[in-house]
């Protein structure tokens, strides 16, 4: 059965999480630097039935978006040239990282272990896509 892959795009790096086969459970994957995301991207799907890509959109606390949000939808325009067929959905990302710092801090991660920027990138990937398998499916 194909999985659902969630993004939390960012300027150096990108968090990436999946579900499980049943799409009931996210998991962290990776943390991939931005600059590799498409091709680490196209390696993973010729391995792994993807069905969805779910990409996290940020916002102010005003309802604008960030400057990033330009980027993203340009890393979006280029995946779906990329791979036409594939469903891209987004989800609004707000406080994911801090959910995602809580939740390492719940489950025993050590201080100097939190302070890898790239398990928290991909916790919060995980935190958008278990977002949108509660909300979106």
């Amino acid at each position: 059965m194909p999985r659902i892959l969630a993004i939390d795009y960012g300027r150096k790096r990108c968090g990436i999480a999946v579900t499980d086969q049943l799409k009931l459970i996210a998991r962290p994957l990776i943390t991939v630097k931005t600059i590799d995301l498409m091709n680490y991207l196209e390696s993973y799907f010729k391995t792994e039935p993807v069905e969805t890509v779910v990409v996290g959109q940020p916002f102010r606390f005003d309802g604008s978006h960030p400057e990033i949000e330009t980027e993203i939808l340009y890393f979006i325009v280029k995946f779906s040239e990329k791979f036409p067929v594939m469903k891209v959905e987004r989800v609004n990302e707000m406080f994911t990282s801090k959910e995602a710092m809580r939740s390492l801090i719940a489950s025993g991660v050590k201080k100097k272990q939190r302070r890898d920027k790239s398990l928290l990138d991909s916790a919060s990937a995980a935190l958008i896509l278990q977002d949108y398998l509660q909300n979106c499916l």
